[in-house]
């Protein structure tokens, strides 16, 4: 039997990241209520399908993209159960500081993430990045009760899944076109 080429599973994975980051961020920066949309997306492409993409890293042996999918994945669930639970009665409300350590301990995660990238595109730096300041400005706005700096985190939350979403769409189309549609600073 001959070598049989995987998939990439990293567009899905950076798709269902980028897509669910921008939309809870929409909310951060007060365009939308936190609503159903929100927390569908949460579960069922934030959460499910960056999991499923982890599993598939694993398969191709890809140690950065299993951590990241599958805890980002893993994210996305907690945080729709700690805003789920209360409303189910099955917990009591999260404690606004409490859920600030929680994220800042997420920061803590990405930075140490952010250090895998540096082998890897510009673009993968800049996504960890850009996460990493936007977990550590929403754990300051939580930790401090102030809602200015949640809303600065909102917009740095935009770009940082917008940058997701363009390398997902980088690696789909450079892999489909055979050429560089849309660079990703991949280092040679």
């Amino acid at each position: 039997m001959g070598d049989t080429k995987l998939a990439n599973p990293a567009p899905l994975g950076l798709m269902g990241f980028g897509m669910t980051t921008i939309l809870l961020n929409l909310h951060n920066i007060g365009m939308f209520p936190l609503d159903g949309v929100i927390l569908a997306m949460g579960i069922f492409y934030g959460g499910i399908a960056q999991i499923f993409a982890g599993l598939l890293e694993f398969k191709k042996g890809n140690t950065f993209g299993l951590t990241a999918f599958t805890s980002y994945g893993s994210f996305w669930l907690t945080l729709v159960a700690i805003l789920l639970l209360p409303k189910m009665g099955l917990a009591a409300a999260a404690d606004g500081h409490f859920l600030g350590v929680y994220l800042g301990i997420w920061g803590v995660f990405t930075l140490f993430m952010f250090f895998g990238t540096l082998k890897g595109p510009r673009m993968l730096q800049f996504v960890f990045l850009s996460l990493t300041v936007l977990f550590a400005l929403l754990c300051a706005g939580h930790l401090a009760d102030n809602e200015s700096i949640v809303h600065i985190a909102g917009w740095i939350g935009l770009v940082c899944g917008a940058s997701a979403i363009y390398l997902a769409m980088g690696e789909v189309l450079n892999e489909q076109f055979g050429r560089t549609v849309l660079p990703i600073g991949e280092k040679h």
